[in-house]
């Protein structure tokens, strides 16, 4: 009998208690136990991070030598205190470089992330949930209302909840609610390890881990270490197992929300979704170090020299390339090529070209248009169904394995410009699609972003489990929130549909987002034309709300092309019977 081989080793990891800036006697210690017992996967920090003492200008500990590149971090560390009165100087620059979201931290220096407001991610297999800050109204180095409500729909999985409080009421209804398998909490200044305790209507029990400040007087202990098996690769029996010494729940029975002091209030609404964390500043990466741009970035959005290339990373350059612009333009505000060159020089203008615009001068950006059939960039082994006015397709990276894009056949900017033939067909195909989702179970969210700079348009098509299709509505709300804006609600008006009320009203030029919500409505927002408008803000939005943090971008999900032509047949064969163009 052959013996079965061993799964892989439980994560390893390491906590903390209040750090309050003392962060070479901090890592000195990681160090140490890392040689003796290690090797350790990551440092989890609760409590107050930076130093209590001192002012803004120049408050003592020593964090600054970390991110100043004075000191190095020995192992992959992560922190929730974000305060202190150093804290906002400290973190500022990480702050306004970071982009989009960033539920397993912000890089702040290597190896130290900052773990802003709350969120939840996957570490080394493990589910992570994190309240970052002091109770508050929110803002910096404090926690909201908000922050508390998106962790109730964030924690589906049973893992480790990181509290840097100690015992609060708000945080002990939340603990209460999610049920973690560890429970980590700074602040209190003592070493507490309670024992595990039975949770109502859950399989595990929960083990609630106090840890006391780094270099304390008491000699209380500050750092301790664990080792969870994640709850995804536990076997049934483990997950019931019940330790000798296991008690009842110290939280008895569900309590009434208790809000924040001065917080607003927020309806107690009960919705099975995922929220998603935002950050309102999105500003250029490396803009103040100057020098050229590094072409494999630009043109990939990835560049395996990181931090140690000596040219620049620019997203917005990224998004510029992707939509036609010209790198020599982009690189040095000119081109020697001028009018024999094939791409556009223009940040501000239409990228897709004009029907007043030479035939031939537009079939030049059509042949190299991603999603113009007749260009030999075209992926054509993605298509899934052609029809007169529009085209449906697997998505590049797709999000999940049915999310689709309903492309126009024609080189066009927006779907909300095409002519009615077109807009009657792509309403047959929505009815074709919903059908064909219906039948696992599932509802259609239509999302499109329009800018001034849109190059060829495509409605992304992205299919959520029915439990959560009421959810949308409220998701789409809450990160809008997040970013600082509100959306309008377009409804049907007597014979129109809201997509037709919106087509009748929107000019050409205007950028905007829409998302069509699985009732009918629609939320838009008319973007401004200074606005920094998130371009995967839909797809972001869905990850989150489908728990699927790391699948926000694209880039992160590309797969094998035989892996796309076998997703492909699939769909086609479930389609086939609902497929308008057959």
């Amino acid at each position: 009998m052959a013996a079965t081989p061993p799964g892989p080793a439980p994560p390893r990891i390491l906590l903390a208690g209040d750090a309050h800036g003392r962060l070479h006697q901090l890592f000195k210690r990681v160090k140490s136990v890392n040689q003796s017992t290690g090797p350790f996967h990551a440092l989890l920090c609760v409590g107050q991070f930076f130093s209590p003492e001192g002012d803004a200008e120049g408050a003592p500990g020593d964090v600054a030598d970390y991110i100043e590149g004075r000191a190095s971090v020995p192992i992959p560390t992560y922190f929730t205190g974000d305060y202190g009165p150093s804290a906002p100087r400290l973190l500022s620059k990480a702050a306004a470089g970071a982009r989009g979201f960033a539920p397993g931290g912000i890089e702040i220096c290597p190896n130290l992330f900052w773990l802003r407001g709350s969120n939840h991610f996957t570490l080394h297999g493990l589910s992570v949930v994190y309240l970052s800050g002091r109770k508050g109204l929110g803002g910096p180095g404090c926690y909201s209302q908000d922050d508390v409500d998106a962790l109730r729909a964030l924690a589906e999985e049973p893992g480790i909840v990181l509290d840097p409080n100690g015992y609060d009421p708000i945080v002990a209804e939340l603990v209460a609610e999610i049920k973690p398998r560890y429970h980590i909490a700074g602040t209190k200044g003592v070493f507490y390890s309670r024992e595990p305790y039975v949770n109502d209507s859950a399989a595990h029990v929960t083990r609630f881990i106090g840890l006391a400040n780094v270099g304390n007087k008491e000699k209380q202990k500050f750092i301790h270490a664990i080792s969870p098996t994640p709850a995804s690769v536990m076997s049934s029996a483990d997950i019931h197992a019940k330790p000798p010494n296991a008690t009842l729940s110290p939280y008895v029975g569900p309590s009434k929300s208790v809000p924040i002091e001065e917080a607003p209030k927020r309806p107690a609404e009960n919705i099975d979704s995922q929220y998603w964390r935002y950050d309102v500043k999105r500003q250029r990466h490396g803009e103040a170090d100057g020098g050229g741009l590094c072409f494999k970035f630009t043109s990939s959005g990835s560049c395996q020299r990181g931090s140690k290339c000596n040219y620049r990373h620019d997203e917005e350059a990224v998004e510029h390339y992707q939509r036609n612009v010209c790198f020599d333009f982009l690189n040095k505000g000119k081109c020697e090529k001028g009018p024999e060159c094939k791409f556009v020089h223009s940040l501000s203008g239409e990228t897709a070209l004009t029907d007043a615009r030479p035939r031939s001068e537009r079939r030049r950006v059509e042949s190299s248009c991603w999603f113009c059939l007749s260009s030999p960039d075209v992926e054509s082994h993605l298509v899934i169904s052609i029809g007169e006015g529009y085209y449906c397709t697997l998505a590049k990276g797709p999000l999940v394995p049915n999310h689709v894009l309903m492309i126009p056949v024609e080189h066009c900017p927006s779907t909300l410009m095409m002519p009615p033939e077109a807009e009657a067909e792509l309403g047959r195909y929505k009815i074709a699609l919903g059908k064909y989702f219906e039948k696992q179970g599932k509802t259609a969210v239509y999302f499109e972003c329009v800018s001034p700079r849109s190059h060829h348009a495509n409605l992304q098509v992205v299919p959520v489990p029915l439990p959560k299709a009421d959810a949308v509505n409220k998701i789409f709300h809450l990160a809008a929130k997040k970013l600082g804006f509100e959306f309008s609600m377009v409804n049907p008006d007597g014979a129109k549909t809201a997509r037709e009320s919106l087509m009748s009203q929107c000019e050409s030029k205007s950028g905007l987002f829409y998302v069509e919500l699985p009732e009918g409505r629609l939320l838009l927002h008319m973007v401004d034309s200074n606005e920094k408008f998130p371009v995967q803000f839909g797809r972001e939005v869905l990850a989150g709300l489908l728990s699927m943090a790391d699948r926000a971008d694209w880039r992160n999900c590309k797969i094998s092309k035989e892996e796309e032509i076998e997703m492909v047949d699939d769909f086609k064969q479930g389609f086939r019977e609902f497929d308008p163009a057959e």
